[in-house]
């Protein structure tokens, strides 16, 4: 919404998301034994940070849209205006960003996996299978059949993400 603690939470922000995700997950993963709890925390821990710039880019627009100058106008709070009137409109675009933050998510945990960094051995997981169709070059069926679905699933989510933008885009 603006101001000195919109200021100083961006640079707080863009230090924590300069620190590469995937090398700090192997990094961890060292320390720690990985489960499925563990990554999950640490991927929360991080992918929530595309959005904080999809919301705080709508805040900062809705702030000088007219219905919220005249809700001000009437004599609204802060807290009521954002509630009532920004927050709703700042829930389109985040909504329309979650499929591609899955996509991430999924790249990331089956690279963790495919590495050997992920789940424990004998999980199921894209990665996993990827990784022993690689060992077993001779029946590339195992390698090719994760791939292709990895593949489907991830097209499938940005195809989502888009027609979800296309959707709540009110120029369209």
């Amino acid at each position: 919404y603006g101001g000195w603690v919109d200021l100083l939470g961006q640079r707080i922000l863009e230090v924590w998301s300069g620190l590469p995700v995937l090398y700090l997950l192997i990094i961890l993963s060292g320390f720690v034994e990985p489960n499925f709890w563990w990554l999950l925390g640490i991927m929360a821990l991080f992918s929530w940070l595309a959005l904080v710039d999809v919301v705080r880019a709508e805040f900062l627009r809705g702030r000088n849209l007219e219905y919220v100058k005249a809700a001000r106008a009437l004599g609204l709070g802060d807290g009521k205006i954002i509630r009532r009137h920004i927050l709703p409109n700042a829930m389109t675009a985040t909504l329309s960003y979650l499929p591609f933050i899955l996509t991430g998510a999924i790249s990331t945990l089956s690279a963790l996996d495919f590495l050997g960094f992920g789940m424990p051995a004998g999980s199921a997981s894209l990665g996993e299978l990827i990784a022993q169709g690689k060992q077993n070059l001779q029946a590339p069926w195992l390698g090719l059949t994760a791939f292709f679905t990895l593949a489907l699933i991830l097209s499938l989510l940005v195809f989502i993400g888009e027609a979800l933008r296309d959707a709540f885009d009110p120029r369209s």
